[in-house]
C-alpha cells in the first residue's frame, strides 16, 4: 500500500512539474511566434505601401483592388529619363537646350516589379496575410477632405491580430490584443488610414 501511495505521489509530482513547465513555456513560445508573425506582416504591409505609392505616381490615385495592384506591378513600367550633355539653367530650360542640340533626353522603361521588388519576387502573395491559410489583407482606397477643405487621396491596408494569430490559445491572444490596443488603439497591424491624411504611416512606426 505504501509503495502504491509513493508511486501515485511520484506521478502527481511529475504531472504538476509538467503542467508548471508548460504554463511557463507556453507564453514564451507564443510571444516568440507572435513577434515572428508580426514582423512578417509588417514587411508585407511595407511592400504594399511601396506598391501603392508607385501606383499613385503613375495613375494619380490609390487602388482598393489587389487584382489591379498586382497587375500593375507585373505589367507596368516606370519611365526613366536620362539627360546627356550640359546647359546653363539660368539661360534656358531643358526643352530649349534640347531644341538647340546642347543636350539629348532619352527615355527607358523599367519594370515596376524589377525596380521595386526584384525579378524573383512572388507578387501574387502580396494580398495574403503571412502564416494564414491565404487570408487576405483588407484594403480600401478613396478620397477624404481635410480640415482645411483639401481633397486628399488615401488608402488603408490592415490585418487583425485575431487573423494573424489564429490557432493560438484565445486567452494569450486576448492579452496580446489588449496590450497592443493600449499602444495603437487598433486591434491589428495597419498602414494608412481612411479617416486621416497620415502620410501612409504604419501603426507600428
Amino acid at each position: 500500500m505504501k509503495s502504491l501511495l509513493q508511486a501515485v505521489s511520484g506521478l502527481v509530482i511529475i504531472l504538476l512539474a509538467f503542467l508548471l513547465t508548460r504554463s511557463i513555456a507556453q507564453p514564451i513560445r507564443f510571444n516568440r511566434e507572435a513577434e515572428a508573425r508580426t514582423n512578417a506582416v509588417v514587411s508585407r504591409l511595407i511592400d504594399i505601401r511601396k506598391a501603392q505609392t508607385a501606383y499613385k505616381s503613375i495613375y494619380g490615385d490609390y487602388t482598393a483592388s489587389f487584382d489591379t495592384l498586382i497587375n500593375f506591378i507585373k505589367n507596368d513600367s516606370f519611365v526613366i529619363q536620362k539627360i546627356t550633355g550640359t546647359y546653363d539653367p539660368d539661360e534656358m530650360d531643358a526643352n530649349e537646350a534640347v531644341s538647340v542640340g546642347l543636350v539629348d533626353i532619352s527615355s527607358t522603361p523599367v519594370s515596376v516589379k524589377d525596380s521595386l521588388f526584384g525579378s524573383e519576387a512572388d507578387i501574387d502573395m502580396l494580398r495574403y496575410v503571412p502564416y494564414t491559410r491565404q487570408e487576405e489583407f483588407v484594403m480600401n482606397a478613396g478620397t477624404i477632405e481635410t480640415a482645411s477643405k483639401v481633397q486628399v487621396d488615401v488608402f488603408e491596408v490592415y490585418a487583425l491580430y485575431e487573423t494573424l494569430l489564429g490557432g493560438f490559445d484565445s486567452r494569450l491572444v486576448d492579452n496580446y490584443l489588449n496590450e497592443k490596443l493600449k499602444v495603437s488603439g487598433f486591434p491589428g497591424l495597419k498602414v494608412g488610414s481612411m479617416s486621416e491624411a497620415t502620410n501612409n504611416t504604419g501603426n507600428w512606426e
